[in-house]
């Protein structure tokens, strides 16, 4: 079983259009609603591949009563606690010239009541659980102290920790050493203090993490692929060349891959090389959390680690 964590969940909308313009009327050929925040989608590429898989977090009013019954029939086991907000919406324009633009609203404020609950289940839900997984923003009121707090109950139970974080509170959960840490380049940068133009800064920057203690950094570099690093080795794979449609949750699906092959206990390259499949597979198709498994497939035969 692996546990994800899912914040600041929301009803992510997506809107089809041919040109996005700024201040003029802008009408869309088609929009699609999914239950979205980055946990949510972990747990819906995980039960895609047939793994088991608990979800915890706040959900409220009837967004959240909607995303609850749409991953509840796809398997996924919710364990989520009440809000008295409503959860967010969130908005991800595709136009046709590739462009992809977010409008992300804050989500409802957290109350001190509501997080003593979400904590006091957390410790509960993390007995059966082999692996858990903590994604995406926090919502208003939980601060990024929530963070290091959710890592530090794991780790005192023995769970290993995977952290998908930004801004604060990636630098916060850093700090409490998760298992594996998956910034892309800029949250990279935000918790070195510098920019990371070239791979040595990026090598630098990630190895600085596993001196501190992080056993697995992974490093997204967009389209131009992954790093992985490792106490013993680093490795970098290529993203294969795909007609991108939408690389909304693209990380999210690397992230799932990552877990899955941590609990299968899979050498670093067969790591690497499926978790660079599945995001690309995933940028194929226009819904988030969605993977065309078998276009998956042939990515990763196509793939090669190379050790840096």
């Amino acid at each position: 079983m692996i546990l994800t964590v899912t914040l600041n969940p929301a009803v992510d909308k997506t809107y089809r259009t041919g040109q996005l313009l700024s201040g003029h009327i802008n009408r869309v050929s088609s929009m699609m609603s999914l239950p979205g925040g980055k946990g949510i989608n972990v747990s819906r590429i995980l039960r895609q591949y047939g793994q088991p898989v608990r979800a915890t977090g706040f959900l409220g009013g009837y967004t959240g009563k909607w995303i609850e019954e749409k991953i509840g029939a796809m398997g996924v086991e919710c364990a989520f606690v009440k809000t008295q907000g409503d959860t967010r919406c969130s908005m991800n324009i595709v136009a046709d010239n590739g462009y992809v633009t977010e409008i992300l609203e804050p989500g409802p404020q957290i109350f001190p009541e509501e997080k003593a609950r979400f904590l006091e289940g957390f410790e509960a839900l993390l007995q059966d659980c082999e692996l858990v997984v903590i994604s995406g923003s926090a919502a208003p009121g939980l601060g990024s102290e929530i963070y290091p707090e959710l890592i530090g109950i794991a780790a005192a139970q023995g769970k290993r920790v995977i952290l998908d974080a930004s801004g604060e509170g990636l630098r916060a959960g850093v700090a409490a050493v998760p298992y594996l840490v998956k910034p892309n380049r800029r949250e990279l940068e935000y918790i070195a203090g510098h920019s990371c133009r070239g791979q040595d800064q990026i090598l630098e920057a990630a190895q600085r993490l596993l001196e501190a203690g992080v056993a697995y950094v992974a490093v997204s570099a967009g389209d131009k692929g992954i790093y992985l690093l490792g106490k013993q080795r680093r490795l970098f794979a290529r993203a294969p060349r795909i007609k991108v449609v939408n690389t909304v949750g693209c990380g999210d699906s690397a992230c799932a891959s990552l877990a899955m092959s941590l609990l299968r206990g899979e050498p670093m390259e067969e790591m690497l090389r499926r978790a660079v499949a599945v995001s690309a597979a995933h940028a194929t198709t226009l819904e988030s959390g969605s993977i065309p498994i078998e276009l998956a497939e042939q990515l990763y035969q196509q793939i090669q680690a190379e050790v840096l």
